[in-house]
């Protein structure tokens, strides 16, 4: 959507006191109760935004977006869980906008990916010590995603996880969730065809990453979100005890492998049919179904980062 800026003006221009809006979905688990500080935190970091948007209504979540794009920002901040920011990833793409992040999910899976501090000052700091860097984009179908896309129980879990639990418990939620989803879920067959080869598995998750962490946990010590490459694994096998005890251990001490010594298929562009077809959750949202193909986008999305990210 027209040229964009080089990364090194727009830093600039961001740094200098560019204009910045902020979208906060206060319905999210911790949006309502930190919507307050931003705009007092963006200040003590020298931002005086030119719109504020509390996000009440997440239907209104997209129209806010839009809005808030047509004051022309050169900074929009987002603040949410993850699907308020797969969102705001669909709306900036391709625009001469950055996007800057704020920890307010429950997992912020695309935060950590970024390198990003968890907390929300840390975060705030960033967006006037950091740079503008260009990332990656999955794409699955006509669907563009950040961070993840994904088939199997945790399909079932995301839609039957309670938001009590998550604003009890946070991550620790989803794993427990499906400690009550998986007996009665059955394994499926996947046909992953990349570079010419086709893979088969039987199992009962298959992820496919962009981003570098999943459940707020990493994928792989060495993946990133910026090398031009899709990821798949699966987690488990056809056998429930597996898929369980492999998800509990990489719960409790976050050991993943690399991706040159792990079961990982990497790639520009995969296909992916599955026996039976399967639905799709792609950063959240389930509206797609196999047989799919996904694939890469170079430097698709405009975002701040820390100064120390690696921007290739």
């Amino acid at each position: 959507m027209g040229e964009l800026r080089s990364k090194a003006e727009h830093t600039g221009v961001i740094q200098a006191g560019g204009k910045v809006c902020v979208v906060v979905n206060t319905r999210s688990r911790r949006g309502r109760r930190r919507y307050p500080e931003v705009a007092r935190l963006l200040r003590q970091e020298g931002f005086e935004p030119i719109r504020i948007f509390p996000v009440v209504d997440p239907r209104r979540l997209r129209a806010t977006l839009e809005e808030a794009l047509e004051a022309g920002p050169d900074l929009l901040v987002v603040g949410g869980g993850d699907g308020t920011l797969s969102a705001a990833v669909k709306h900036v793409a391709h625009r001469d906008v950055a996007l800057g992040v704020l920890p307010l999910g429950t997992t912020n899976n695309f935060v950590r990916s970024l390198g990003i501090p968890l907390d929300l000052a840390g975060a705030i700091r960033v967006f006037r010590t950091g740079k503008v860097a260009d990332i990656d984009l999955g794409v699955a179908g006509d669907r563009e995603f950040a961070n993840l896309a994904s088939f199997g129980v945790s399909v079932e879990v995301a839609g039957t996880v309670r938001h009590w639990l998550k604003r009890l418990l946070g991550r620790a939620a989803y794993p427990l969730t499906a400690l009550t989803v998986l007996p009665g879920h059955r394994p499926f067959r996947a046909f992953l065809t990349v570079d010419g080869r086709r893979h088969e598995l039987l199992t009962h998750q298959l992820n496919i990453a962009n981003g570098r962490f999943h459940g707020g946990w990493q994928v792989a010590k060495d993946i990133s979100i910026d090398n031009g490459r899709l990821v798949a694994y699966q987690l488990g096998s056809g056998k429930r005890l597996r898929l369980l005890v492999e998800t509990l251990v990489r719960a409790t001490t976050g050991r993943w492998r690399s991706l040159a010594g792990g079961p990982f298929v990497m790639g520009r562009e995969m296909h992916l049919e599955t026996d039976p077809p399967l639905a799709a959750d792609i950063d959240g949202e389930v509206r797609l179904m196999t047989p799919i193909t996904l694939r890469t986008v170079p430097n698709g999305l405009r975002v701040m980062v820390p100064a120390d990210f690696v921007d290739s």
